[in-house]
């Protein structure tokens, strides 16, 4: 297919052709995670299933930093892309790599130092903190692994190439859960097994995906000039930095959340962690769809084609409600043994009722939180930043309000009641936002 199809093909189906191939990866990418709750959860205990869930919600900060650096380094590239800029292209790719590699290793620095104090603030319970730490403390040493393959990832999706990240991906899956089993139940090695198994499968990864970036951009190497170009990564920064605040704070925010539930016991902890890693993989779709829109809005505001961004973003909530709709059957149908799938037979009571409440109340409203990230993902790859930061501000700061102050008080469910209200305000916010046609301007 023509390299440039996300602006050349009809809206619908330059959309679909790319998001597929990433909804598939990014399914995946969830694996890698999922995978080692489901199997320390079954063939160890649900207190390393606990221990794995309360160290998820601080990674996931550090997840958070490298996704919103791939997506400043995406639209900044799709922009190029689309204007046949490919010089500039060229050095905003190379730019991202060196900047968030430098970055990487700081923060994997603060985490090996600082990581089991976090997780004491975080009110994790004693009897899992040991686990928790030394999961951690193995997470970290991959932390570089994980910033430079969503940089690489997002760079060859803002062109066009969303297919490489996929097929990286199944295999590092694939290759995660064989050594996850492997090091956790053939060798003993409990949570830290599960931790060491990522750590290879993503090192692994990232060096395969470095080398077919450069065979990739070795078609446009007399374009490149200078590897690190100051103005590059201050174009860049303009979508990251807000990105990066946006999506860190998010993540911080559900830390506080996090804290309220680990105040309730390793087992509605072991509960809720299978729950919410039930959510990872219902929200894969939507996520998807609204990375699709950055890029396809970048490339198509970089070719001065306004209009086909509009009927992109209406093809891509048609296909958010199809979403929505079968995510909500299955879960209120099969909520029960997914749910075992995590804990087991051994799971008890309280954790089965909390996973099990968590997945059939929020069935029905991840059509929202489509909208929220197709209507997001437009304004990102427009670049028009600060409604954005506002309305996922605004969603941040209703989820954790009400969990710190009704949680406690009228117990666990207020947690996720707090959930489908944030994420109709952030949509409502967005989305009059792009009623306004501001986005048209944001790159001049």
């Amino acid at each position: 297919m023509d390299k440039e199809y996300l602006i050349n093909e009809k809206p619908a189906k330059a959309l679909a052709v790319f998001t597929v191939p990433m909804i598939i990866g990014n399914l995946f990418q969830q694996f890698y995670t999922m995978a080692d709750s489901v199997i320390v959860g079954r063939f160890v205990s649900e207190d390393a299933l606990a221990a794995i869930g309360a160290s998820y919600s601080f990674t996931n900060v550090f997840i958070c930093i490298a996704i919103g650096g791939g997506v400043g380094a995406s639209v900044i590239t799709g922009h190029y892309l689309g204007a046949r800029n490919y010089k500039k292209m060229i050095q905003s790719a190379t730019t991202a790599l060196i900047s968030f590699l430098i970055l990487s290793i700081l923060l994997a620095a603060i985490g090996l130092m600082f990581g089991r104090d976090f997780m004491t603030y975080l009110n994790t319970p004693e009897n899992i903190l040991d686990m928790a730490t030394d999961y951690l403390h193995i997470y970290f040493w991959g932390l570089p692994f994980l910033f430079m393959y969503n940089v690489i990832s997002a760079i060859f999706n803002a062109v066009g190439k969303s297919r490489i990240p996929l097929y990286l991906l199944i295999f590092s899956s694939l290759l995660n859960i064989l050594l996850a089993v492997f090091m956790v139940y053939n060798l003993g090695l409990g949570v830290r097994g599960a931790a060491w198994a990522t750590f290879i499968a993503q090192g692994v990864s990232v060096l395969l995906s470095v080398l077919l970036l450069i065979r990739e951009f070795k078609k446009y190497a007399s374009y490149l000039q200078t590897p690190f170009d100051s103005s590059s990564l201050s174009e860049m920064s303009k979508v990251a930095l807000p990105s990066i605040l946006q999506q860190s704070t998010v993540a911080i925010g559900m830390l506080l959340v996090q804290s309220v539930v680990n105040s309730f016991g390793s087992e509605v902890l072991a509960g809720f962690s299978s729950a919410m890693r039930v959510e990872s993989i219902c929200v894969v779709p939507m996520a998807a769809i609204g990375n699709a829109m950055s890029s396809y809005t970048a490339q198509n505001l970089g070719a001065g084609k306004a209009e086909r961004v509009r009927k992109g973003y209406h093809a891509a909530n048609q296909f958010i409600i199809l979403f929505a709709v079968f995510t909500c059957v299955i879960l209120e149908l099969f909520h029960t043994p997914i749910v075992r799938l995590f804990l087991g037979g051994g799971g008890t009571q309280l954790a089965y009722e909390t996973g099990t409440g968590y997945l059939r109340f929020m069935g029905f409203f991840f059509v929202l939180i489509g909208l929220k990230m197709s209507t997001d993902g437009l304004l990102r790859g427009a670049a028009d930043m600060k409604m954005f930061t506002i309305a996922n501000f605004a969603n941040l700061t209703i989820r954790v309000v009400m969990a710190v102050t009704l949680a406690p008080r009228f117990g666990i469910a207020m947690v996720w009641y707090a959930v489908p209200i944030g994420w109709l305000t952030n949509y409502i916010i967005s989305y009059l936002q792009y009623r306004t046609g501001k986005w048209k301007a944001a790159f001049d």
